[in-house]
């Protein structure tokens, strides 16, 4: 009874607000931190989707399955999906997420991934591995936590799959692909990524997992090394695109 009280009276002293519209918290949020508003403002993605991307088509372009941008370009992985636009809420919590240190965010953020998979019965049991893409140990060192590897474990941990988080590392230090414009992208990041134990990769079928896809060409690079070494197919799981 203590307790409930001694609760009741911080929350009346600093009563909880949501993270993103700053709002007193209801009885009736989604979370702890999370206005229902504002986590039904987050912009889903829905059919009809990309086959590459996943970003939804529209128009013309629904018969061909493929969306502008992708039939402009080749990518090494074989699909990219993602429940959100990144934008709007979406955007401002994936940012609080990365850059405030919010690791606590990766519950609900991988529970959006999970309920979207759910949602459209993409099938995962044909696959073997779950992989993040891996942060430069000095950008690690900054962070303290690889917000890939939050989601990956969560997204493993529902689906009963193993979790491969040391075998693909970033073995040179680059510039922030956020920072760059999209064509300069592709060659920053080249060459970026090896693997510790290639002969593990081959012959699987692996998800890789990282929080946005923009121009794709980080998880494009990754999944290029992951083929090299014998993998089968390497499907992409972002939060958002």
């Amino acid at each position: 009874m203590l307790k409930t009280f001694l609760g009741s009276l911080l929350n009346i002293i600093f009563p909880k607000t949501c993270l993103v519209c700053h709002r007193p918290l209801k009885d009736n949020n989604i979370s702890d931190f999370l206005c229902l508003d504002c986590y039904r403002s987050i912009k889903k993605n829905a059919p009809p989707l990309c086959t590459i991307c996943g970003r939804q088509i529209r128009g013309v372009h629904v018969y061909k399955n493929v969306c502008p941008a992708c039939q402009r370009q080749q990518f090494s992985f074989d699909r990219a999906l993602a429940p959100c636009v990144y934008e709007g809420v979406a955007r401002e919590l994936i940012h609080k997420f990365k850059y405030q240190n919010r690791d606590y965010l990766s519950q609900i953020l991988g529970k959006i991934i999970i309920d979207f998979i759910r949602q459209y019965r993409i099938t995962l049991i044909f696959f073997d591995l779950v992989m993040p893409v891996p942060l430069h140990k000095t950008r690690l060192r900054e962070r303290e936590f690889n917000q890939a590897e939050l989601l990956a474990c969560q997204i493993a941990r529902e689906f009963s799959l193993p979790v491969c988080a040391s075998n693909l590392w970033r073995k040179e230090y680059r510039k922030p692909q956020a920072e760059l414009k999209e064509e300069k992208r592709r060659k920053n990041i080249k060459g970026c990524f090896s693997l510790r134990k290639p002969a593990e990769i081959k012959g699987k079928n692996i998800i890789l997992v990282d929080d946005v896809l923009t121009t794709g060409a980080t998880c494009s690079e990754a999944a290029s090394v992951l083929k090299a070494a014998g993998a089968l197919s390497v499907w992409v799981l972002t939060l958002a695109n």
